[in-house]
């Protein structure tokens, strides 16, 4: 069966490291690389962590249908995910694993039902959301406010993903990761 893993959370609560951890645990995994609009950040690179393309190419797209979910999560700032992206990946019977932001979560689990299995990570608090983003230094002060108040809202939607998961012990989370992700893969 084809399935997929769909990773959710705020930004700064760990999800990356957590879905790089799964692909490098889980042999049976493939990252699907989204589309965004938005500049690369720190080391990322094209094709590699994302697919960065022109507003107007992710328009041209839309009208397309070429993706299985999309959003416009500020202006013209578009992420979304490529159909040929995921068939290429079940082509190589391989497991995709999805690194998305929360709304495009909650899209990807109506799109594929019981063949995904969602993961919301969810950080221990706001405040360490907050220190973590501001540790990472990425991003400027004001991104990182707004990034915080977006987390508000957004780990309100937790309840509607399979499976919560509490990264206040990296360690501790890496396990039940895999844990989970085994369990759903074998059945």
């Amino acid at each position: 069966m084809k399935k997929v893993i769909i990773f959710s959370a705020p930004s700064g609560s760990g999800k990356t490291t957590l879905v790089k951890h799964s692909l490098e645990a889980i042999p049976e995994l493939e990252f699907s690389i989204s589309c965004t609009t938005r500049q690369p950040r720190g080391s990322e690179i094209h094709a590699v962590d994302y697919h960065f393309i022109s507003p107007e190419e992710f328009r041209q797209k839309i009208s397309e249908d070429a993706f299985v979910e999309f959003e416009e999560v500020y202006t013209d700032k578009y992420y979304g995910t490529l159909k040929s992206e995921v068939e290429k990946i079940w082509n190589l019977g391989k497991v995709v694993i999805f690194d998305v932001d929360v709304k495009g979560g909650i899209s990807l689990k109506k799109y594929f039902g019981d063949k995904a299995l969602s993961i919301f990570i969810q950080p221990p608090s706001i405040e360490e959301l907050e220190r973590r983003l501001i540790s990472r230094n990425t991003d400027d002060a004001e991104t990182i406010k707004t990034r915080v108040e977006k987390a508000g809202e957004e780990l309100s939607y937790a309840k509607e993903f399979d499976k919560i998961v509490i990264n206040s012990d990296l360690n501790e989370a890496k396990k039940e990761i895999e844990i989970l992700i085994k369990s759903f893969i074998e059945n």
